[in-house]
């Protein structure tokens, strides 16, 4: 045993090393579970008694010599890189081009930003998800149509999962883990199933709230939705309510904003109605809070979703959704000085 560490201990002094991966095979030989020390401790217990002393010496020899080749290698190849890395040509312009936020990602911040002024959290959740949270617990009767193939992309290998087509998803986990007051947004990538044009896309992004507690009325949804149209589009938007439905809110309605574009006079993005849709929303129905093991008699609750690409091309005046995904850095540069 004696003359394999003393071998061992000449292998150590006469190694060198590259790079840092050559570095950290030799680590991983030596030090590493089943390396070579580990070995020699377990072969340890077979030395004759009169022998550990001198054994165990030379054992911890070893292992110091070997930490301390890795610490001065190591700090021999970072000072190689940082040298390497100086190498800079000092013939070339000063300053470097500024990189941009891509204008989705500009959008989603505002829109926090201002729901977090109001007491809003943010919420996330995963982007594949089981039919119980991404449906059957928002109130989605088995034969309703987006649980069909053409609306939703099903996992082939389970059946049960499928790509997430709301961040309502990431509501029931939150309603599941707290219970009332809860008041979050949960922005997120989705997916559905559709054709993609300059309108409609079948990757997209969300912004979804909620807020549930004790008397919580569809006058509390509307002043919320009043001050964030307000925030995000100024002072002097108007908005509007009519009625419409969704599983997992009653009553519920769509929420339109004058169109900032042309002022509500009427041009082409407002159809020339003067009025652009921006989210749906409504009051949680009772059965999505039984779902999620809250008290549907005492507490009750509000919910809304918007697409951030929608917002972003009114706030933007971007007429074709699919630039959003092009990386074009044409169209990207011109949010160069945006926050």
């Amino acid at each position: 045993m004696k003359n394999k560490i003393n071998a061992l201990l000449h292998e150590v002094k006469t190694f060198s090393a590259e790079n840092l991966e050559q570095l950290e095979a030799f680590r991983i030989q030596f030090l590493g579970k089943k390396g070579t020390i580990p070995a020699l401790f377990a072969e340890f217990k077979t030395v004759p008694p009169e022998e550990r002393r001198e054994m165990g010496q030379l054992i911890n020899t070893l292992k110091q010599a070997i930490q301390n080749k890795i610490v001065t290698l190591k700090n021999q190849l970072d000072e190689k890189s940082t040298a390497q890395s100086s190498n800079f040509d000092l013939s070339l312009p000063a300053g470097s081009p500024l990189g941009t936020r891509h204008p989705l990602s500009i959008v989603r911040n505002e829109i926090i930003d201002i729901f977090s002024r109001i007491g809003f959290s943010v919420s996330e959740g995963p982007e594949i998800e089981d039919d119980f949270h991404n449906f059957t617990a928002l109130n989605f009767p088995e034969e309703h149509p987006a649980r069909d193939m053409q609306d939703t992309f099903f996992i082939e290998k389970d059946p049960d999962l499928a790509l997430r087509t709301h961040t309502s998803s990431v509501q029931v986990r939150v309603m599941e883990k707290s219970q009332p007051p809860i008041r979050t947004i949960s922005p997120g990538r989705v997916f559905r199933n559709e054709a993609i044009s300059a309108r409609a896309h079948c990757i997209f992004h969300q912004v979804e709230g909620l807020y549930v507690d004790e008397d919580v009325s569809f006058t509390d949804l509307k002043q919320t939705l009043f001050y964030f149209a307000r925030e995000l589009f100024g002072e002097h938007t108007k908005i509007r309510f009519r009625p419409s439905y969704f599983p997992f809110t009653e009553p519920s309605a769509e929420m339109d904003i004058s169109c900032n574009i042309c002022g509500g006079k009427g041009c082409n993005i407002c159809k020339y109605t003067g009025w652009v849709e921006i989210l749906g929303c409504g009051m949680v129905d009772p059965n999505v809070l039984e779902a999620c093991h809250i008290d549907n008699k005492k507490y009750t609750g509000f919910a809304f979703g918007m697409g951030i690409e929608r917002i972003t091309m009114l706030k933007y005046q971007v007429n074709d959704l699919r630039l959003f995904f092009e990386n074009d850095l044409r169209f990207l540069k011109q949010f160069q000085s945006s926050r």
